[in-house]
C-alpha cells in the first residue's frame, strides 16, 4: 500500500503529476490553504476529493444527507468566490450563499467530540432542508447545542428510529421524515433564533 502526497502549484490539479497519482490511486483527499486559513479544518475541498470506496461505506442515513449536503458546499464555495467580484447579487444567489455559510457553521465540532449517527443525521436534515435559514450564522453552533438537547429529551424516538432506519434503502420512510420535521418545527417555534 502507498501513501502518495504532492503539493500542488496554484491549487492546479490538472498538472501532469496530480493528474498521474490520481489516476493511479483509489481516490484522493485534496486539501486547500485557502480554506486552512479562513479556519475551515479539515480543508477539505469536497468537490475534488473522492473515494472509490466512498458511499459504500456509508449508512443511508448518512448516505441521504450527505449527497445533498456535498452538492450545497460546492454551490455556496462557487458562488461565493463569484460574489468577491459581483456588485449586486439577486435573491436566489444571495439566499444559497447564506444557507453555505450556515452549512459550513453547522459542520464544526469541538476536538475529539464526534456526534452519534442519529444527531448527524438530524442536524444536517435541518440544514439543508431550509430550517435553518433565519438563524444568524453566529447562532448556528448554540442552536444545534440547544436543538439536540431538545430532541434528546422531548423527542428521543426520533433519534432511535433514525438510528433503526439507518440501511433502509429508502431513508428516511416516510413516517420518519414527518416526525424529523415535527420535532425540528416544534423546537422551531418554542425557541427564539431568527434574525
Amino acid at each position: 500500500t502507498a501513501l502518495p502526497i504532492i503539493e500542488t502549484q496554484a491549487n492546479d490539479v490538472s498538472a501532469y503529476i496530480p493528474t498521474n497519482v490520481i489516476s493511479i490511486t483509489d481516490g484522493q483527499i485534496y486539501l486547500e490553504a485557502d480554506l486552512f486559513n479562513a479556519g475551515i479544518r479539515p480543508a477539505l475541498n469536497v468537490g475534488i476529493s473522492v473515494s472509490r470506496v466512498g458511499g459504500a461505506a456509508q449508512t443511508r442515513a448518512i448516505r441521504s444527507v450527505s449527497d445533498r449536503l456535498k452538492l450545497e458546499m460546492q454551490q455556496y464555495r462557487d458562488l461565493a468566490a463569484f460574489a468577491q467580484f459581483a456588485s449586486d447579487l439577486d435573491a436566489t444567489t444571495r439566499a444559497q450563499i447564506d444557507r453555505g455559510l450556515r452549512l459550513q457553521e453547522l459542520l464544526k465540532q469541538p476536538q475529539y467530540q464526534p456526534y452519534p449517527l442519529e444527531d448527524q443525521v438530524m442536524v444536517l436534515y435541518a440544514g439543508i432542508n431550509g430550517y435553518l435559514d433565519d438563524v444568524p450564522v453566529s447562532a448556528i453552533t448554540q442552536w444545534k447545542q440547544d436543538f439536540l438537547n431538545f430532541l434528546h429529551t422531548a423527542h428521543p424516538e426520533v433519534g432511535r428510529a433514525i438510528f433503526e432506519q439507518r440501511l433502509d434503502r429508502k431513508f428516511p420512510q416516510p413516517e420518519l421524515k414527518q416526525a424529523m420535521e415535527a420535532a425540528i418545527t416544534e423546537f422551531k417555534q418554542m425557541s427564539n433564533y431568527s434574525e
